[in-house]
């Protein structure tokens, strides 16, 4: 605080003075003593903690990817950022994206998911770190509400009889698979996405579950958001867009 000034002249007749500008300038409050920085920094933690939460329930999140069955677009251990905000526009997955989505109906029932320490939980939690634990997949859309999706023999892979050219299967793959499951003929039912891998002879995806009680879809509830990014490592960084393949005339099925 500043110093207070007493004015002694009480026996001074006549009016009394104003304070001097001395005197109002000495008599104010001082100036303000900024908290120490140990002070501070939880302050700083708890918003920074509560923004990473913010983005990570409505703008992006980060996802570890933990298998090979996305290659070549995605590398096993590589982090993906998932565009969460444009679902909450009413966007829907179309063909083409790459999709992460909730286990539909125990996928990962033979794929035990490595248990995450409690450090871990929270990070991933308040969205300082990627996703780990939790029971989500990533795969590419293939087909949406009203597609015929089929494959005979080594492919092509068909979307409403269109043969599409797929760059992105994994080097030395054959779009379909010659196994019973890889042989198929299905459209997709309202409010569900057919679901398929890159790397399509090592990916358990819609092909290995249509004896499932979903028949291998997806419901579109369950999508958490398309995969916009490869964020980390720094050398594989690059985005997914949709192949040019899905934007050929005449590939949505007739009404």
């Amino acid at each position: 605080m500043g110093d207070v000034v007493i004015d002694a002249r009480t026996d001074r007749e006549g009016p009394e003075d104003g304070p001097s500008d001395e005197a109002a300038s000495a008599s104010g409050p001082g100036p303000k003593r900024s908290r120490p920085f140990w002070v501070e920094l939880p302050l700083l933690a708890g918003v920074a903690l509560v923004l990473a939460f913010l983005i990570k329930t409505f703008l992006l999140q980060a996802f570890l990817i933990p298998s090979g069955s996305m290659q070549n677009a995605l590398q096993e251990d590589d982090r993906v950022l998932v565009d969460k905000l444009t679902p909450w526009f009413g966007s829907e997955p179309t063909r083409g994206e790459v999709m992460v989505f909730r286990d539909p109906g125990d996928w990962l029932l033979r794929h035990p998911v490595q248990e995450p320490n409690p450090a871990q939980k929270f990070l991933s939690f308040v969205g300082l770190m990627p996703s780990v634990g939790e029971q989500h997949l990533i795969k590419r859309v293939i087909g949406v509400a009203g597609d015929t999706v089929e494959c005979a023999g080594t492919g092509p892979l068909k979307v409403n009889g269109k043969p599409l050219a797929e760059p992105y299967v994994f080097p030395g793959n054959t779009a379909c698979s010659t196994d019973a499951d890889g042989q198929f003929k299905v459209t997709v039912p309202s409010g569900h996405l057919w679901v398929m891998g890159d790397h399509r002879q090592s990916s358990q995806d819609s092909r290995y579950h249509q004896n499932d009680p979903r028949a291998g879809m997806v419901p579109v509830t369950d999508v958490v958001g398309r995969a916009v990014v490869v964020a980390w490592p720094v050398g594989h960084w690059s985005t997914l867009p949709v192949p040019s393949t899905f934007e050929q005339p005449g590939l949505a099925p007739a009404p």
